[in-house]
């Protein structure tokens, strides 16, 4: 007989929230603190936003006795990444009167608002409430920002893709008013009237849940690391459907083998108007068979291997009114974004702005920030957000795009960047994300500059490599599908992960432990000169290193701790 296991203290949390108010209305009058409640800040999250403190003052402001320099970072939900000019306006100027002054494009197409205080937060909500935005389960146990491939290049398709992206957001949505309530005044639910969460649940899901849509042969939106997929199926041109993936998923913890990134499963194919059924489905299995006794054990991911795949389907199936059939034929290409210029037939531009690590702000060289906003006063297109960190100006009309072009190279936007740069991503990480272990967004560049010279030398320069940096294990920039993985121990020290796939679909391996800069450049150099001697005809570099026996090529979360290296066996 099994023995029930007690719930986590975050399941108790939301059992007693009030479907997501908990105290919060009340703290935000308390201005003797920047802080909120401990259980409230677990809530918070489900209404798009974490509490965190300045890293670098925290040891001063403990020597001198001073509460820790409390701030939040706040993500908004915007369902395939698309705004408007005026919306994208709208951003920058809360950016620039509630927060840092930054805009973060995350890996998750959507923005972040970093070092918000708390009497700010309500009126950065009504911000974003006035251009129709929200921050509405971007982060909590509940299904996050909805993800599609970034191509307004193939029109028609995007339009699909997005609009799919926006029909399954609103879907999962939580039906909960607390967050209209606490941010916007709307009237309280009168005591008489029951709410009800039809779909979550009134303890909403055991962890976060993931959605990517991709387009092949583009996979920008790493569709295998997400904990629900969907492909879509073309033929003569049309999405018809769409192959089903799932259990995707990257955190993990150091020295727990039993935690572990897994790729997830194709487990069938579905028409193009049962796909909200089949995310439903997903997700309300995960609702009623995932972990929540033990949160490092409650995502998707687990489940299935848990139930065992079959069995997991089978539970899916239950729920449809039209059954998953035999997933169909795809091919992906890449996970990277289309780059530059491109042109419709019509004449429509569409220009993708690489942003290094998803940091838009004013550098000398570079002034992203006001580059931007002239170009969101032309009151023209869309700005669509990938997940990359890029961002797409998309729809410029042709009378336009020379207008665009010279504010683009007047604030220093035009310039190429070198394949790995271009295929860089990284997290947060310090000094506001209270997990991470090292750094990430402040480091990559510098460390890619200096591996830059070292692919130089050996005519490397501009091949297309993936690499992703982290903090710490949990993976927010997908590490572990990227050809060079770096995931945060200490500071300045490293796990280095090599023979991820360029086109997302295999993990890679771990090749170094505890490494710095230093040895990560000795590592990687001897090894960019035999991929530029002997590589075949178009082999990428996660391929090279795997045929090649630097790594031992990794099929399974299962086996992502086993069967190290050879370089780490010796």
């Amino acid at each position: 007989m099994d023995i029930e296991r007690p719930l986590s203290a975050n399941e108790r949390i939301k059992e007693k929230s009030n479907l997501l108010r908990g105290t919060i209305a009340d703290g935000l009058t308390h201005v003797e603190t920047g802080a909120l409640a401990d259980d409230d800040t677990q809530l918070t999250k489900f209404h798009g936003f974490y509490q965190q403190d300045d890293r670098d003052l925290r040891a001063e402001r403990g020597k001198q006795r001073m509460e820790k320099a409390f701030s939040f970072m706040v993500r908004m939900r915007v369902p395939a990444g698309i705004v408007t000019p005026a919306q994208w306006l709208a951003i920058e100027k809360l950016a620039l009167e509630r927060a840092n002054g930054t805009i973060r494009l995350t890996t998750r197409e959507t923005v972040q608002f970093h070092g918000i205080l708390k009497g700010n937060l309500r009126s950065l909500m009504q911000g974003l409430d006035d251009v129709q935005l929200d921050t509405i389960a971007a982060c909590g146990d509940v299904n996050r920002n909805v993800i599609a491939t970034a191509d307004p290049w193939r029109r028609d398709l995007h339009a699909q893709v997005s609009s799919l992206a926006r029909e399954i957001s609103a879907h999962l949505l939580p039906r909960t008013r607390a967050w209209h309530e606490i941010w916007l005044g709307e009237e309280k639910v009168s005591g008489g009237v029951l709410e009800d969460e039809p779909i979550l649940g009134r303890t909403y899901l055991p962890r976060k849940f993931k959605i990517g849509i991709a387009i092949p042969p583009q996979n920008d939106v790493d569709v295998f690391a997400q904990d629900l997929g969907f492909i879509a199926i073309l033929e003569r041109g049309h999405i018809v459907g769409y192959n089903v993936t799932a259990g995707g998923g990257m955190g993990m913890t150091h020295g727990e083998p039993e935690t572990y990134p897994r790729n997830a499963d194709v487990i069938g194919y579905c028409d193009r108007d049962d796909a909200v059924a089949v995310a439903e489905a997903v997700v309300t299995v995960q609702r009623d068979h995932g972990d929540r006794s033990n949160r490092k054990h409650a995502r998707l991911k687990y489940t299935i291997d848990t139930l065992g795949l079959e069995h997991f389907v089978a539970l899916v199936n239950e729920r449809l009114a039209v059954k998953l059939a035999p997933p169909r034929p795809f091919v992906f290409e890449s996970t990277g974004d289309r780059r530059g210029w491109a042109e419709d037939k019509d004449g429509t531009a569409h220009f993708t702005l690489f942003v290094e690590n998803g940091r838009i702000h004013d550098l000398p060289h570079r002034r992203m920030m006001t580059g931007l906003h002239r170009i969101a006063e032309l009151d023209v297109g869309r700005f669509v957000m990938t997940a990359n960190q890029n961002i797409v100006i998309a729809d410029i009309p042709k009378s336009l795009r020379k207008v665009v072009e010279q504010l683009l190279a007047e604030h220093g936007l035009d310039d190429a960047q070198g394949g790995l740069r271009r295929n860089a991503m990284a997290c947060v990480a310090l000094p506001t994300c209270g997990l991470a272990l090292a750094e990430s967004e402040r480091y990559l560049p510098e460390l890619i500059t200096r591996l830059e010279a070292e692919l130089d030398r050996y005519g490397l320069l501009q091949t297309d490599i993936t690499i992703r940096m982290t903090g710490c294990p949990n993976g927010c920039a997908r590490p572990y599908v990227s050809e060079i993985g770096l995931v945060g121990r200490t500071p300045g020290v490293y796990n280095l992960y090599l023979g991820g796939a360029h086109e997302g679909v295999r993990l890679n391996k771990l090749y170094r432990r505890d490494v710095d800069g230093d040895g990560i450049v000795a590592a990687l150099s001897p090894l960019f000169a035999a991929y530029a001697e002997q590589r075949k005809r178009n082999e990428r570099f996660g391929d090279f290193v795997v045929r090649a026996g630097f790594v031992a090529e990794t099929k399974t979360g299962l086996d992502f701790h086993e069967n190290l290296s050879p370089d780490l066996r010796t």
